[in-house]
This record gives structure tokens, sequence and C-alpha cells, in this order.
């Protein structure tokens, strides 16, 4: 406090000199606070380009299938991406093939196929600053291409980034016990890059998930299973199985965030959608559970945390994408919709359709805060956000990138991806549009999750639309306006 303060304070009660304090100090900070606000940043795109050009498997899967993962990932001045063909000559499920892409100063070249293996899902990647890279497969055990389904092999293909055209020895993960892996893997591979170190997921049936962590030394020092959340509020009560998991790796704690994925539960809701489908089946993706472990190598993971639900009226939720702070603090991304408007006059009348893009953080398994990023409320606005992604910066700036779709408030067709800043208060910045040929719909980036490092410049990898058949690459830097 300056000496005129200290002045001033002198002859007035203790508690109000106090408070008068405490107003000083709160102004002050406030100057410095706003002194030291870092400048709005403005998306310019340094590259728009086509990787390669897919065939549909139609085997439930895609080249996004592995979203709650990236096929994307960045050594250094180089970017590598992993990608899916479709064989002819095989029928679904296990019709396709992972291939490996390297862009280098002249562009995108093809620098592996998996030429041994058949697979139904694509293969994502992980990479470590010391120019090591890894692929996450899934071959089939079946010899016979016209084989509809059957059991499979988890690996881990590792690759050196000098020298991508020659992969290594496959790396088996370890399991406890021998568990019945299949071509729906529903696996989420993650990495701790700077420690080097890697954990994998991967379904089995609607139980659990069996993951394996493989250690700095290249051991598999650690594997268990998580098993589900028990839903015991349903009818029927019955494990739910978590899907399409945003997992990260830092300093051996590991977070796991994902969605419902279980035959609708609900009686009721599920005799009216057969008359309106005439399926049996249904699925519910409307509930988003989160767990963590402290330290992987004990084994052990804390209780589920229901962060999200749309369960009163049969919404749905997606997850997008995970941050881990440098105060430990966790940042979850996803994507509602608050109804299912099939069911509304009959279950939920007069209730308001909602597409939604949410933001909660935790530290310690405890929900601090949740926020809307961006919303589409009917009635009101029409432009519907779509999945979104983080981003970090290497000063710590983190920055959530989303498409948006629908209409403007003129009406007119809308097709966009946005940049919004997550302030450290908490705040969501203004949006910026950023101003690609081609809008990216579906996307992957270069994530810390698969140990690429926080950059200036965002990698995007994904579904333009008006592309047709392509997934396309683009590098956005940010700078001043």
């Amino acid at each position: 406090m300056s000496p005129m303060n200290r002045q001033l304070l002198r002859g007035i009660p203790r508690w109000l000199a106090a408070s008068a304090s405490i107003a000083c100090l709160v102004v002050s900070g406030a100057g410095r606070l706003a002194a030291a606000s870092p400048p709005e940043l403005e998306p310019a795109v340094e590259i728009e380009e086509d990787v390669y050009r897919y065939e549909p498997a139609d085997n439930g899967a895609g080249p996004m299938w592995c979203h709650g993962s990236t096929c994307l990932g960045r050594i250094g001045d180089e970017v590598f991406a992993t990608g899916l063909e479709t064989l002819k000559e095989a029928k679904p499920l296990n019709n396709c093939r992972w291939m490996l892409f390297r862009r280098g100063p002249a562009g995108w070249e093809k620098v592996w196929t998996d030429l041994a293996g058949r697979t139904r899902e694509p293969a994502p990647l992980a990479v470590f600053p010391d120019g090591r890279l890894h692929v996450s497969g899934n071959p089939t055990l079946m010899t016979n291409p016209a084989a509809y389904g059957g059991p499979a092999r988890p690996e881990i293909v590792p690759f050196a980034a000098r020298n991508p055209r020659q992969p290594e020895k496959a790396l088996l993960p370890k399991w406890s016990g021998s568990p019945e892996f299949s071509e729906h893997s529903y696996r989420s591979f993650a990495a701790d890059g700077p420690a080097r170190e890697l954990i994998l997921f991967q379904n089995i049936g609607y139980t659990h998930a069996e993951w394996a962590f493989l250690d700095r030394k290249g051991e598999w020092s650690a594997q268990g299973r998580l098993a589900w959340p028990w839903g015991a509020e349903y009818a029927k009560p019955q494990p739910i199985r978590v899907c399409y998991p945003n997992v990260a790796l830092k300093g051996r704690a590991v977070h796991f965030c994902g969605v419902s994925d279980i035959v609708e539960p609900n009686p009721a809701w599920r005799a009216y959608k057969k008359q309106l489908t005439g399926r049996e089946w249904d699925y519910d993706f409307r509930r988003l559970f989160y767990t963590w472990s402290p330290d992987i190598a004990s084994g052990r993971f804390e209780p589920w945390v229901e962060i999200a639900s749309r369960e009163a009226t049969c919404g749905w939720i997606l997850p997008g994408d995970l941050w881990i702070g440098p105060d430990d603090r966790v940042r979850v991304l996803w994507t509602e919709r608050a109804l299912d408007e099939r069911l509304r006059d009959k279950f939920y009348p007069g209730e308001v359709q909602r597409h939604s893009l949410k933001l909660a953080v935790l530290r310690r398994g405890q929900v601090l805060q949740r926020q809307t990023v961006a919303e589409a409320e009917e009635g009101k606005s029409h432009e519907q956000p779509g999945r979104g992604r983080f981003h970090a910066t290497p000063d710590g700036r983190l920055f959530v990138i989303y498409h948006v779709s629908g209409a403007d408030s003129a009406k007119r067709p809308l097709s966009e991806n946005r940049l919004a800043e997550v302030r450290a208060d908490g705040s969501i910045g203004p949006a910026r549009r950023i101003p690609f040929r081609k809008p990216f719909t579906e996307f992957f980036t270069a994530t810390p999750r698969a140990g690429s490092p926080p950059s200036d410049r965002i990698d995007l990898l994904g579904i333009q639309q008006g592309a047709g058949a392509a997934i396309g690459y683009a590098r956005v830097r940010l700078g001043k306006p």
C-alpha cells in the first residue's frame, strides 16, 4: 500500500481500515490483471489440403470412428496421420486396413500400409517428442476374408519419425487374464508425451474395459479392468457401458470421460421407438460419466462421477475433448441435444429443444463449474454448435474449436468453424470464424492427449463440407489481428 493510502486510513475504525486496505488491493490487483490480459488472437489458415480419399466400408465404422482418440500427431516440423483403406476383396466387418501418412516439406506422402492385417476401425496414434510414433492396431485373427466378425488381437506398432517406412516390432499389450477381444474395440489410446508413456483401453462387451499401461522403460508394468457404472435406477438394473471416451495420461494420473451406450433402458420409450422405426433396438447416448486414477500403477480408479445427463427428455450427449491444465484441473468438453423430438408430444410436451456445446471443470473428481460455450435454442437461435476440441498454446492459453451449422440470424444457411478462448477466470471469449475454404464438420487435432506439444499453430484432420469422400488437413496460425 502506498504512503498516501496509509495516511488516509489513520484515525478511522480498524475494521473499516482493513476493508479499505482490501479494496485498494483488489483495485490494484484488477489493474495488474487488466494490464496483463493477453491479446486477442486471430486465426489465419496457412494450409488447407486433402490427405487421401476413401470408400465407405459399410461396416458401421469409418475414418472418424475413433473420435475419442486422434489420428493426427506432430513431431517437430513433421505431421503424421493414419487413415483407412477399404478392401474390395473382403467383406464387412473386417474389410479395412490402416495406412500411415507423413507431411514434410513436399506435402503429404503415404509411408506405410498394414498389408498383413485386416480390421474394422481406424487406428489412432500417439507421438513422443524424442521422435517415436505409435499406432494402435486391432487386426482380426480370422483368415477368411468373407467372415463377418470374430476375435482380434490388439497391438501397438512403433515407428521412428526419421524412418517411418520401416515399422519396428509390434508391441503386444499384457492384459489381466485372457480377454476375448473382437473387431468392435471402442478403444482409447493416450500418451504422456514428455514422460514417454502410453495407455490403451479396449472394451469387452457390456461389462468393462481392459486397460494396459506401457511405462517409460518400455514395460507393460500395470494392467487391469475398468468396470462400468451400475444403472440401479433403470427398470432393469444393468452395467452402463461407457463408449467414445476421451482419455488423458499425465504424470501417471489417468482421466477417462465417456458417454453411456446401451440399448434403450426406458421400456415405454423403447416400445414407442419400435413403432416408429420397426427395430427392436435403439441405443442410449445421454449420460456423461467420468472417472480417474491418481496413479495408474496402483490399478485403482475412483468412483464414477456423472457430469451431465439428458435422461429426463431422451436427449443425446457426445464427448468432445478433455484437457488437463497446469493446475491439474480437468476441463471436459461435450455436445448436448436436449431431447428426442420424435417423443416430445407423447412423453414431455412443451419441452424446448436446445443444441449446446458444454464445458465442465473438475478437480480430484469434483465438478467445480459447468458452462455453455455455444447454444442454439428452439425459437431463438439456429446457430447449432457441433463437436468441439481443445487447443493449448505454449504460454498456457486454452481455446475451443468447433463447427457451427444451421442458419444465421438472417436465416441464411450456415456452416463454419469457430475459435473461442477459455479465459483464466473461466469465461468464454468472443468466437472468431476460422476462414477455411471448406469447413471441417468432423475433425481430429494434434492433441497433448496423444503426445503432441502445445503450439501456436493448430493442426486439424477430418471431413470437410463439400470435399466428398476425402480426408482433409489444415494448419491454422494464431496471431494478433
